[in-house]
Protein backbone atom coordinates (compact mmCIF):
# COMPACT_ATOMS: atom_id res chain seq x y z
CA UNK A 1 0.00 0.00 0.00
CA UNK A 2 2.99 2.30 -0.30
CA UNK A 3 4.58 4.34 -3.07
CA UNK A 4 7.69 2.26 -3.95
CA UNK A 5 9.71 5.41 -4.61
CA UNK A 6 9.20 7.12 -1.26
CA UNK A 7 7.79 4.42 1.00
CA UNK A 8 4.83 6.69 1.70
CA UNK A 9 1.23 5.52 1.68
CA UNK A 10 -0.57 6.15 -1.63
CA UNK A 11 -2.84 9.22 -1.46
CA UNK A 12 -5.62 6.92 -2.70
CA UNK A 13 -5.49 5.31 0.77
CA UNK A 14 -7.61 2.26 1.46
CA UNK A 15 -9.10 2.46 -2.04
CA UNK A 16 -5.75 1.31 -3.43
CA UNK A 17 -6.51 -2.27 -2.33
CA UNK A 18 -10.21 -2.25 -3.15
CA UNK A 19 -11.97 -3.89 -6.07
CA UNK A 20 -14.39 -1.17 -7.17
CA UNK A 21 -18.09 -2.12 -6.98
CA UNK A 22 -18.89 -1.75 -10.70
CA UNK A 23 -16.59 -4.65 -11.64
CA UNK A 24 -17.67 -8.26 -11.89
CA UNK A 25 -20.87 -8.07 -13.92
CA UNK A 26 -22.59 -5.97 -16.57
CA UNK A 27 -25.37 -5.38 -14.02
CA UNK A 28 -22.84 -3.80 -11.65
CA UNK A 29 -21.27 -1.73 -14.42
CA UNK A 30 -24.59 -0.31 -15.54
CA UNK A 31 -26.33 0.20 -12.21
CA UNK A 32 -23.34 1.17 -10.04
CA UNK A 33 -21.27 3.22 -12.49
CA UNK A 34 -22.71 4.06 -15.89
CA UNK A 35 -26.43 4.63 -15.40
CA UNK A 36 -25.91 7.90 -13.54
CA UNK A 37 -23.71 9.62 -16.19
CA UNK A 38 -25.86 8.15 -18.96
CA UNK A 39 -28.99 9.75 -17.52
CA UNK A 40 -27.17 13.11 -17.60
CA UNK A 41 -25.31 12.68 -20.92
CA UNK A 42 -21.96 12.90 -19.14
CA UNK A 43 -18.71 11.22 -20.23
CA UNK A 44 -18.55 8.67 -21.78
CA UNK A 45 -22.19 9.18 -22.79
CA UNK A 46 -21.81 12.79 -23.96
CA UNK A 47 -23.98 13.56 -27.01
CA UNK A 48 -26.06 10.50 -26.14
CA UNK A 49 -29.50 9.88 -24.65
CA UNK A 50 -30.47 7.52 -21.88
CA UNK A 51 -33.35 6.15 -23.95
CA UNK A 52 -30.86 4.85 -26.53
CA UNK A 53 -28.72 3.00 -24.00
CA UNK A 54 -31.08 1.64 -21.34
CA UNK A 55 -32.65 -1.10 -23.53
CA UNK A 56 -29.21 -2.23 -24.72
CA UNK A 57 -27.91 -2.65 -21.20
CA UNK A 58 -31.09 -4.41 -20.12
CA UNK A 59 -30.44 -6.92 -22.92
CA UNK A 60 -26.77 -7.31 -22.00
CA UNK A 61 -27.77 -7.97 -18.39
CA UNK A 62 -30.46 -10.46 -19.43
CA UNK A 63 -27.98 -12.32 -21.67
CA UNK A 64 -25.17 -12.14 -19.13
CA UNK A 65 -22.77 -10.48 -21.58
CA UNK A 66 -20.20 -8.69 -19.46
CA UNK A 67 -16.90 -8.65 -21.34
CA UNK A 68 -16.60 -5.29 -23.06
CA UNK A 69 -13.69 -6.57 -25.12
CA UNK A 70 -15.93 -9.22 -26.76
CA UNK A 71 -17.71 -9.06 -30.11
CA UNK A 72 -20.90 -10.26 -28.39
CA UNK A 73 -20.91 -7.07 -26.33
CA UNK A 74 -20.31 -4.82 -29.34
CA UNK A 75 -22.96 -6.53 -31.48
CA UNK A 76 -25.77 -5.61 -29.07
CA UNK A 77 -25.25 -1.89 -29.75
CA UNK A 78 -25.11 -1.88 -33.53
CA UNK A 79 -28.85 -2.06 -34.41
CA UNK A 80 -29.49 1.06 -32.31
CA UNK A 81 -26.52 2.84 -33.91
CA UNK A 82 -27.72 1.99 -37.41
CA UNK A 83 -31.30 3.06 -36.66
CA UNK A 84 -30.18 6.45 -35.34
CA UNK A 85 -27.83 7.01 -38.29
CA UNK A 86 -30.64 6.13 -40.73
CA UNK A 87 -33.02 8.59 -39.05
CA UNK A 88 -30.31 11.24 -39.20
CA UNK A 89 -29.84 10.63 -42.94
CA UNK A 90 -33.59 11.07 -43.44
CA UNK A 91 -33.60 14.35 -41.49
CA UNK A 92 -30.47 15.84 -43.08
CA UNK A 93 -32.23 17.51 -46.01
CA UNK A 94 -35.10 19.01 -44.02
CA UNK A 95 -33.99 19.64 -40.43
CA UNK A 96 -30.27 20.28 -39.98
CA UNK A 97 -30.31 20.54 -36.18
CA UNK A 98 -32.33 17.36 -35.78
CA UNK A 99 -29.94 15.55 -38.11
CA UNK A 100 -26.92 16.76 -36.12
CA UNK A 101 -28.51 15.57 -32.87
CA UNK A 102 -29.33 12.15 -34.31
CA UNK A 103 -25.87 11.69 -35.86
CA UNK A 104 -24.23 12.58 -32.55
CA UNK A 105 -26.56 10.23 -30.67
CA UNK A 106 -25.51 7.47 -33.08
CA UNK A 107 -21.87 8.37 -32.46
CA UNK A 108 -22.35 8.09 -28.70
CA UNK A 109 -23.75 4.57 -29.05
CA UNK A 110 -20.98 3.58 -31.47
CA UNK A 111 -18.48 4.93 -28.90
CA UNK A 112 -19.72 2.64 -26.14
CA UNK A 113 -19.97 -0.24 -28.64
CA UNK A 114 -16.25 -0.05 -29.40
CA UNK A 115 -15.24 0.49 -25.75
CA UNK A 116 -12.87 -0.10 -24.04
CA UNK A 117 -10.38 -0.68 -26.84
CA UNK A 118 -10.56 -1.35 -30.58
CA UNK A 119 -9.35 -4.95 -30.46
CA UNK A 120 -11.51 -6.78 -33.03
CA UNK A 121 -12.76 -6.44 -36.59
CA UNK A 122 -16.25 -5.68 -35.30
CA UNK A 123 -14.98 -2.88 -33.06
CA UNK A 124 -12.99 -1.51 -36.01
CA UNK A 125 -16.17 -1.54 -38.08
CA UNK A 126 -18.02 0.25 -35.26
CA UNK A 127 -15.32 2.91 -35.10
CA UNK A 128 -15.38 3.36 -38.89
CA UNK A 129 -19.17 3.78 -38.74
CA UNK A 130 -18.83 6.24 -35.85
CA UNK A 131 -16.44 8.34 -37.93
CA UNK A 132 -18.80 8.30 -40.92
CA UNK A 133 -21.73 9.43 -38.80
CA UNK A 134 -19.61 12.05 -37.07
CA UNK A 135 -18.36 13.61 -40.27
CA UNK A 136 -21.93 13.80 -41.56
CA UNK A 137 -22.80 15.75 -38.41
CA UNK A 138 -19.65 17.86 -38.60
CA UNK A 139 -20.40 18.84 -42.20
CA UNK A 140 -23.64 20.43 -40.96
CA UNK A 141 -21.97 22.52 -38.23
CA UNK A 142 -21.92 26.27 -38.88
CA UNK A 143 -18.14 25.93 -38.71
CA UNK A 144 -17.48 22.41 -40.00
CA UNK A 145 -14.82 19.99 -38.80
CA UNK A 146 -12.67 18.65 -41.62
CA UNK A 147 -11.27 15.13 -41.84
CA UNK A 148 -7.71 15.83 -42.99
CA UNK A 149 -4.95 13.33 -43.74
CA UNK A 150 -1.39 14.66 -43.68
CA UNK A 151 1.97 13.03 -44.46
CA UNK A 152 3.92 11.64 -41.50
CA UNK A 153 7.07 13.38 -42.71
CA UNK A 154 9.07 12.73 -39.52
CA UNK A 155 8.05 9.09 -39.21
CA UNK A 156 10.34 6.08 -39.42
CA UNK A 157 9.95 4.92 -43.06
CA UNK A 158 9.88 1.18 -42.38
CA UNK A 159 8.20 1.07 -38.96
CA UNK A 160 5.40 3.63 -39.04
CA UNK A 161 2.43 4.59 -41.18
CA UNK A 162 2.96 7.26 -43.80
CA UNK A 163 -0.18 9.28 -43.03
CA UNK A 164 -1.69 10.97 -39.97
CA UNK A 165 -5.48 11.44 -39.84
CA UNK A 166 -6.60 14.63 -38.08
CA UNK A 167 -9.85 16.39 -37.35
CA UNK A 168 -9.27 20.08 -38.01
CA UNK A 169 -11.57 22.99 -37.24
CA UNK A 170 -10.53 26.53 -38.09
CA UNK A 171 -12.48 29.69 -37.13
CA UNK A 172 -14.14 31.50 -40.01
CA UNK A 173 -12.05 34.36 -41.34
CA UNK A 174 -8.72 32.76 -40.44
CA UNK A 175 -6.05 33.47 -43.05
CA UNK A 176 -2.34 34.01 -43.49
CA UNK A 177 -2.99 37.65 -42.67
CA UNK A 178 -5.11 36.73 -39.65
CA UNK A 179 -3.86 33.35 -38.35
CA UNK A 180 -5.76 31.60 -35.57
CA UNK A 181 -4.33 30.35 -32.28
CA UNK A 182 -4.65 26.58 -32.11
CA UNK A 183 -5.02 23.70 -29.68
CA UNK A 184 -3.45 20.33 -30.47
CA UNK A 185 -5.84 17.97 -28.68
CA UNK A 186 -4.31 14.58 -27.85
CA UNK A 187 -6.99 11.94 -27.34
CA UNK A 188 -6.99 9.10 -24.82
CA UNK A 189 -7.08 5.31 -24.54
CA UNK A 190 -10.78 5.05 -25.42
CA UNK A 191 -11.70 8.62 -26.37
CA UNK A 192 -10.84 9.27 -30.01
CA UNK A 193 -11.20 12.00 -32.64
CA UNK A 194 -15.02 11.90 -32.97
CA UNK A 195 -15.50 12.30 -29.21
CA UNK A 196 -14.51 15.94 -28.74
CA UNK A 197 -17.26 18.18 -30.12
CA UNK A 198 -17.73 20.09 -26.87
CA UNK A 199 -14.02 20.88 -26.62
CA UNK A 200 -13.75 22.01 -30.23
CA UNK A 201 -16.86 24.17 -29.66
CA UNK A 202 -15.18 25.78 -26.65
CA UNK A 203 -12.03 26.46 -28.65
CA UNK A 204 -14.08 27.98 -31.46
CA UNK A 205 -15.88 30.33 -29.03
CA UNK A 206 -12.46 31.70 -28.11
CA UNK A 207 -11.35 32.11 -31.71
CA UNK A 208 -9.01 29.11 -31.60
CA UNK A 209 -8.55 26.36 -34.13
CA UNK A 210 -8.48 22.72 -33.06
CA UNK A 211 -6.31 19.91 -34.39
CA UNK A 212 -7.50 16.62 -32.90
CA UNK A 213 -5.30 13.53 -33.09
CA UNK A 214 -5.35 9.95 -31.82
CA UNK A 215 -2.37 8.99 -29.67
CA UNK A 216 0.11 6.18 -30.42
CA UNK A 217 -1.33 2.70 -29.90
CA UNK A 218 -4.95 3.78 -30.42
CA UNK A 219 -7.46 4.06 -33.24
CA UNK A 220 -5.85 5.25 -36.52
CA UNK A 221 -2.57 6.61 -35.17
CA UNK A 222 0.38 5.62 -37.40
CA UNK A 223 3.06 6.00 -34.71
CA UNK A 224 4.99 2.97 -33.44
CA UNK A 225 3.19 2.04 -30.21
CA UNK A 226 6.21 0.19 -28.80
CA UNK A 227 8.63 3.08 -29.26
CA UNK A 228 8.47 5.68 -26.47
CA UNK A 229 9.94 8.30 -28.80
CA UNK A 230 7.38 7.83 -31.59
CA UNK A 231 5.09 10.59 -30.22
CA UNK A 232 7.95 13.06 -30.69
CA UNK A 233 8.00 12.32 -34.43
CA UNK A 234 4.21 12.52 -34.55
CA UNK A 235 4.10 16.02 -33.08
CA UNK A 236 6.95 17.16 -35.33
CA UNK A 237 5.04 16.05 -38.43
CA UNK A 238 1.83 17.75 -37.25
CA UNK A 239 3.48 21.01 -36.18
CA UNK A 240 5.48 21.16 -39.42
CA UNK A 241 2.25 20.69 -41.39
CA UNK A 242 0.46 23.35 -39.36
CA UNK A 243 3.28 25.80 -39.97
CA UNK A 244 3.08 25.26 -43.74
CA UNK A 245 -0.67 25.98 -43.80
CA UNK A 246 -0.16 29.60 -42.84
CA UNK A 247 -3.55 30.13 -41.16
CA UNK A 248 -2.41 28.80 -37.76
CA UNK A 249 -0.67 31.27 -35.43
CA UNK A 250 2.36 29.17 -34.55
CA UNK A 251 3.28 31.54 -31.72
CA UNK A 252 0.05 30.46 -30.00
CA UNK A 253 -0.19 26.67 -30.10
CA UNK A 254 -1.24 24.82 -26.96
CA UNK A 255 -1.37 21.06 -26.43
CA UNK A 256 -3.98 19.36 -24.24
CA UNK A 257 -3.64 15.66 -23.48
CA UNK A 258 -6.55 13.71 -22.02
CA UNK A 259 -5.97 10.70 -19.75
CA UNK A 260 -3.49 8.48 -21.62
CA UNK A 261 -3.02 11.48 -23.88
CA UNK A 262 -1.88 13.44 -20.84
CA UNK A 263 1.34 11.42 -20.83
CA UNK A 264 1.92 12.58 -24.40
CA UNK A 265 1.14 16.21 -23.56
CA UNK A 266 3.66 16.21 -20.70
CA UNK A 267 6.30 14.57 -22.86
CA UNK A 268 5.62 17.06 -25.69
CA UNK A 269 5.95 19.99 -23.27
CA UNK A 270 9.58 18.90 -22.87
CA UNK A 271 10.45 17.55 -26.33
CA UNK A 272 8.74 20.43 -28.18
CA UNK A 273 9.16 23.17 -25.60
CA UNK A 274 10.16 25.77 -28.21
CA UNK A 275 7.19 25.01 -30.49
CA UNK A 276 4.39 24.91 -27.90
CA UNK A 277 3.30 27.94 -25.92
CA UNK A 278 1.88 25.69 -23.22
CA UNK A 279 0.57 22.21 -22.52
CA UNK A 280 -2.05 20.59 -20.28
CA UNK A 281 -1.52 17.08 -18.94
CA UNK A 282 -4.89 15.97 -17.53
CA UNK A 283 -5.26 12.63 -15.76
CA UNK A 284 -1.74 11.71 -16.84
CA UNK A 285 0.48 8.76 -16.07
CA UNK A 286 4.17 9.64 -16.03
CA UNK A 287 6.15 7.20 -13.84
CA UNK A 288 4.33 5.38 -11.02
CA UNK A 289 1.50 4.47 -13.39
CA UNK A 290 3.83 2.22 -15.36
CA UNK A 291 4.92 0.16 -12.35
CA UNK A 292 3.74 -3.37 -11.61
CA UNK A 293 2.98 -2.26 -8.02
CA UNK A 294 0.47 0.28 -9.28
CA UNK A 295 -1.02 -1.51 -12.27
CA UNK A 296 -1.79 -4.76 -10.45
CA UNK A 297 -4.15 -2.78 -8.22
CA UNK A 298 -5.28 -0.12 -10.72
CA UNK A 299 -6.78 -2.84 -12.92
CA UNK A 300 -9.49 -3.23 -10.24
CA UNK A 301 -10.27 0.48 -9.93
CA UNK A 302 -12.45 2.84 -11.96
CA UNK A 303 -11.91 1.64 -15.52
CA UNK A 304 -15.14 0.01 -16.79
CA UNK A 305 -13.40 -3.35 -17.17
CA UNK A 306 -9.88 -4.39 -16.31
CA UNK A 307 -7.63 -1.94 -18.15
CA UNK A 308 -4.70 -4.33 -18.62
CA UNK A 309 -5.72 -5.84 -21.99
CA UNK A 310 -6.21 -2.36 -23.47
CA UNK A 311 -3.00 -0.99 -21.98
CA UNK A 312 -0.98 -4.01 -23.07
CA UNK A 313 -2.12 -3.53 -26.67
CA UNK A 314 -1.79 0.25 -26.56
CA UNK A 315 1.87 0.04 -25.56
CA UNK A 316 2.61 -2.92 -27.82
CA UNK A 317 3.52 -5.74 -25.43
CA UNK A 318 2.99 -9.41 -26.26
CA UNK A 319 1.75 -10.37 -22.77
CA UNK A 320 0.44 -8.65 -19.68
CA UNK A 321 3.42 -9.86 -17.65
CA UNK A 322 5.81 -8.32 -20.16
CA UNK A 323 3.90 -5.04 -19.90
CA UNK A 324 3.95 -5.11 -16.10
CA UNK A 325 7.66 -5.95 -16.00
CA UNK A 326 8.96 -3.58 -18.68
CA UNK A 327 6.59 -0.61 -19.04
CA UNK A 328 8.17 1.61 -16.38
CA UNK A 329 11.69 1.21 -17.75
CA UNK A 330 10.45 1.68 -21.32
CA UNK A 331 7.99 4.57 -20.92
CA UNK A 332 8.50 6.42 -17.62
CA UNK A 333 9.29 10.09 -18.28
CA UNK A 334 11.57 9.97 -15.24
CA UNK A 335 13.47 6.83 -16.25
CA UNK A 336 13.96 8.21 -19.77
CA UNK A 337 15.19 11.59 -18.53
CA UNK A 338 12.48 13.53 -20.38
CA UNK A 339 11.56 15.54 -17.28
CA UNK A 340 15.13 16.83 -16.96
CA UNK A 341 14.71 18.82 -20.19
CA UNK A 342 13.36 22.39 -20.20
CA UNK A 343 9.59 22.57 -20.71
CA UNK A 344 7.09 25.11 -21.93
CA UNK A 345 4.40 26.18 -19.47
CA UNK A 346 2.79 23.01 -18.22
CA UNK A 347 -0.46 22.61 -16.28
CA UNK A 348 -1.04 19.33 -14.43
CA UNK A 349 -4.67 18.49 -13.63
CA UNK A 350 -6.26 15.49 -11.94
CA UNK A 351 -8.41 14.23 -9.09
CA UNK A 352 -6.51 13.20 -5.97
CA UNK A 353 -8.37 9.87 -5.88
CA UNK A 354 -7.65 8.88 -9.46
CA UNK A 355 -7.40 5.10 -9.29
CA UNK A 356 -6.15 4.70 -12.85
CA UNK A 357 -3.38 7.32 -13.19
CA UNK A 358 -2.07 8.14 -9.70
CA UNK A 359 -2.06 11.76 -8.53
CA UNK A 360 1.51 11.09 -7.43
CA UNK A 361 2.46 11.10 -11.13
CA UNK A 362 1.34 14.71 -11.50
CA UNK A 363 2.94 15.73 -8.21
CA UNK A 364 6.22 14.08 -9.22
CA UNK A 365 6.56 16.41 -12.20
CA UNK A 366 6.98 19.31 -9.76
CA UNK A 367 10.30 17.83 -8.63
CA UNK A 368 12.03 18.12 -11.99
CA UNK A 369 13.26 20.77 -14.42
CA UNK A 370 11.21 23.83 -15.24
CA UNK A 371 8.66 24.84 -12.55
CA UNK A 372 5.18 23.51 -13.32
CA UNK A 373 1.62 24.61 -12.51
CA UNK A 374 -1.06 22.35 -11.08
CA UNK A 375 -4.71 22.12 -10.08
CA UNK A 376 -5.70 19.00 -8.13
CA UNK A 377 -9.27 18.20 -7.06
CA UNK A 378 -9.56 16.65 -3.61
CA UNK A 379 -11.35 13.32 -3.51
CA UNK A 380 -12.28 13.32 -7.20
CA UNK A 381 -11.55 10.46 -9.58
CA UNK A 382 -9.75 10.18 -12.92
CA UNK A 383 -9.29 13.48 -14.77
CA UNK A 384 -10.78 15.50 -11.90
CA UNK A 385 -14.23 15.45 -13.51
CA UNK A 386 -16.61 17.18 -13.49
CA UNK A 387 -15.08 20.53 -12.38
CA UNK A 388 -11.62 20.22 -13.97
CA UNK A 389 -12.44 21.96 -17.24
CA UNK A 390 -13.43 25.02 -15.25
CA UNK A 391 -9.75 25.41 -14.42
CA UNK A 392 -8.28 24.33 -17.75
CA UNK A 393 -10.01 26.86 -20.00
CA UNK A 394 -9.11 29.97 -17.94
CA UNK A 395 -5.49 28.77 -17.77
CA UNK A 396 -5.44 28.31 -21.54
CA UNK A 397 -6.91 31.77 -22.05
CA UNK A 398 -4.25 33.27 -19.81
CA UNK A 399 -1.42 31.51 -21.65
CA UNK A 400 -2.82 32.45 -25.07
CA UNK A 401 -3.12 36.04 -23.84
CA UNK A 402 0.52 36.14 -22.78
CA UNK A 403 1.57 36.62 -26.41
CA UNK A 404 0.45 39.81 -28.12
Amino acid sequence: MTDPRTGSRWILGDKFDQVYPHLGSIDNLWNKKWKFPCERSLYPFHDGKYEDFAPIFETLIKKGIHDGYSVEYTAEFLPTCEDLAKKADEAASTDKQKAIELYLRACAVYRIARFPYINSDLKREAYAAQKRAYMKAAALFDTPIEDVTIPHTAGQPNDEGKEIPLYVRVPKGSSKEKPAPAVLLMCGLDGHRPDNTVRSDEFLKRGWASVIVDIPGTADCPADRRDASSPDRLWTSILDWMEKQGHFDMRKVLAWGLSAGGHNAIRAAHTHSTRLLGSVGQGAGTHHFFSREWLEKAKDHEYPWTALPALREKFGYATEDEFLDKAQKDFSLVELGIVDKPSCRLLLVNGTHDGLMPIEDSMLMMEYGTPKEGRFFTGLLHMGYPPANGSVYPWMESVMGSVA
